[in-house]
């Protein structure tokens, strides 16, 4: 019974912490309060996000202001097609001892070497590039002539895409897509939210945010949500959400399910089930619960799930997109 107070208690303490980072974000950022809970719960789940908007929606003043509010160490990189591995991960150079007369290699660490790493437009560099985040994304080191690199922890890669431009771009593959924990869509401001900002960014005095967290605090956080129970029940019901994705799995032909089937040419692996869970239980404790539910699971489906599943020509001729979809498999379930 002590136990339980003090996860309830722990739970609350973050949630109040949660609220007050937020409210730190949103003294610059006006508006996208989903995508904010989005990409703070990506943070706490240790996540990724990917973040696709049409310029001038504040992408990278989101992400600038987080790591201010967050005291976290910040870094952008401008993807270009130019760009190559060792601009991200980092190159070796030859260093000359001049008293000694000898040369050695010495490893200089590229910008993916921080806390936050704004990888800025991604999609317009080959694929060779894109892919040197994968290692630090997944594994938090960095190889370089066979020598490994531990990036400093929490590690967060927040990417942006424009999703109107496509010529000269390269589309991410489909093992780095999955990579992102969650797929944000960043809308235009409402009317009125455009009013402010104009105000907002017009005026001679400036707004910044102040650090409410730092490293220790958010690496104790990350840790305390892994505590988060799993009811039977959710977990059932997130692995059957996941399964009604994935076509002509053994599980749709049983439960006679054919929304995969006619519209999705491939669905979701077991890191989509991985990822509703943790994020559900940092949804949880942000509002001060110690249990996660099946609406945890249903808030979550569409981020979690849109980029990892690919809608077959049926879906398209009919106008349907992930989004519709995945709306489609929530109803039947």
């Amino acid at each position: 019974m002590t136990q339980k107070v003090d996860s309830v208690e722990k739970a609350q303490n973050f949630s109040q912490q949660f609220g007050a980072l937020k409210t730190e974000i949103q003294k610059v950022i006006v508006g996208q309060e989903d995508i904010i809970d989005l990409l703070l719960l990506s943070l706490f789940s240790k996540g990724h996000c990917l973040l696709v908007g049409v310029p001038g929606l504040a992408k990278t003043l989101l992400i600038k202001t987080l790591s201010e509010a967050l005291d976290l160490n910040f870094n952008r990189i401008q993807f270009t097609p130019d760009l190559m591995p060792g601009d991200v991960t980092g190159t070796e150079v030859i260093e000359e001892n001049k008293e000694a007369r000898t040369k050695s290699f010495r490893f200089i660490k590229g910008p993916i070497f921080s806390n936050i790493l704004l990888a800025d437009e991604i999609n317009r560099t080959p694929p060779k590039t894109q892919s040197a985040l994968l290692e630090g994304m997944q594994e938090y080191h960095v190889t370089a002539s066979g020598k490994s690199y531990e990036l400093d922890q929490p590690f967060f890669v927040l990417a942006t895409q424009n999703p109107i431009e496509q010529e000269g771009t390269y589309p991410l593959p489909e093992a780095q897509l999955d990579r992102f924990m969650f797929q944000l869509w960043v809308d235009y401001p409402t009317f009125d939210q455009e009013k402010q900002i104009i105000i907002q960014t017009t005026s001679s005095s400036s707004v910044t945010a102040d650090a409410q967290m730092n490293k220790d605090d958010i690496l104790q956080y990350q840790e305390l949500i892994r505590e988060v129970p799993i009811p039977s029940s959710v977990l059932d019901y997130t692995v059957s959400l996941v399964n009604n994705t994935r076509p002509d799995a053994d599980y749709n032909k049983s439960k006679n399910h054919s929304i995969a089937n006619e519209y999705l040419s491939w669905g979701a692996g077991p890191r989509a089930s991985q990822n509703l869970i943790t994020a559900a239980k940092s949804k949880a404790m942000s509002e001060g619960r110690f249990n996660i539910t099946e609406e945890d699971i249903k808030f979550l489906a569409v981020p979690v799930l849109r980029h990892r599943i690919i809608p077959n020509y049926a879906a398209e001729a009919q106008g349907l997109s992930s989004v519709d979809i995945i709306d489609k498999i929530l109803s039947i379930l």
